[in-house]
């Protein structure tokens, strides 16, 4: 049987055993674990003194299946993403923070088009997985038209459930043929493909490797043949002027980039940094010239 325990000395214990497991954050994964058991936040936990013996066993349990390698996510059954919450669980890519910038720039530029005075906004997230962008983009821009398509089963089962109740027009499919009613219409396209190449497999983080859907994550031996898609199909369904962002691996910083250049339907090729100054998405504009597609 579990006691009661002061809660300091069980979050400390709880640090200890996911730090010599190997998780990036022990402190800030034990104290959400936690928070999660006690159903209240990582910020109220100060006034938590002892932790019930229940409860205790409880995070014990999340602690040990964390130490495992079990995404923090799939534990606690949700994600945060800019501000909203998303649901998350095996069979769907966990948003990452990365991403979240990404999805900033999308809202930044549907914002300046509302300002200048686009009473109509049309946006497409291609490969949506959870919905993250998705659902991001129509809460912070309630008045844009957005589209999402994910061709994997469970992760279209779980934007569903993300993007039930909100405005998004949500399929599933593949992003090189979706959306054939839309072509030459859109303003947006945002996408957080699969980039990572086969042969990085050893380098994927334990939590992606073991738990994230394998068609979220590979994309060709050298990780660009979903990007090679995308600069095909966004080129199709953008208006001219319209643009387009996509996040890609920190090592694709170049070469990225270079599918827009070499696709031939593009102008304004941009890489874009993250917070830890790692290359992390590149943005482009649809050419308001005659398609010239690169051979």
């Amino acid at each position: 049987m579990v006691e009661p325990v002061e809660t300091r000395s069980v979050l400390g214990a709880a640090a200890d055993r996911l730090r010599r497991a190997g998780v990036a954050s022990p402190e800030h994964d034990a104290a959400e674990l936690l928070a999660h058991v006690l159903r209240t936040t990582r910020g109220q936990l100060p006034l938590v003194a002892v932790v019930p013996a229940e409860a205790a066993a409880a995070f014990e349990g999340l602690v040990a299946r964390r130490a495992s390698r079990e995404p923090l996510q799939h534990l606690t059954g949700v994600a945060s993403f800019r501000y909203v919450e998303l649901a998350v669980g095996p069979g769907v890519f966990v948003p990452r923070p990365e991403t979240e910038l990404l999805a900033g720039w999308a809202i930044e530029h549907i914002q300046a088009r509302a300002t200048a005075g686009s009473t109509s906004v049309r946006v497409v997230d291609l490969c949506t997985g959870s919905g993250a962008i998705a659902r991001a983009i129509v809460d912070e821009c309630p008045y844009a038209e957005v589209h999402a398509v994910e061709l994997d089963g469970p992760a279209h089962a779980w934007a569903e459930r993300n993007l039930a109740g909100v405005d998004v027009d949500l399929r599933q499919g593949d992003l090189r043929t979706a959306f054939d009613d839309l072509l030459g219409t859109v303003d947006v396209v945002v996408s957080n493909p699969p980039y990572v190449p086969l042969e990085a497999w050893e380098s994927v983080a334990q939590e992606a490797r073991d738990h994230d859907p394998h068609l979220a994550l590979f994309s060709g031996q050298d990780g660009l043949d979903a990007i090679r898609a995308l600069a095909v199909r966004a080129a199709d369904l953008l208006r001219p002027g319209g643009v387009i962002g996509v996040e890609h691996a920190d090592a694709q910083g170049e070469s990225a980039p270079a599918v827009f250049v070499a696709e031939g339907s593009w102008e304004e090729v941009r890489d874009h940094r993250d917070l830890n100054d790692r290359p992390r998405f590149v943005t482009a504009r649809r050419s308001l010239r005659e398609r010239r597609r690169a051979e």
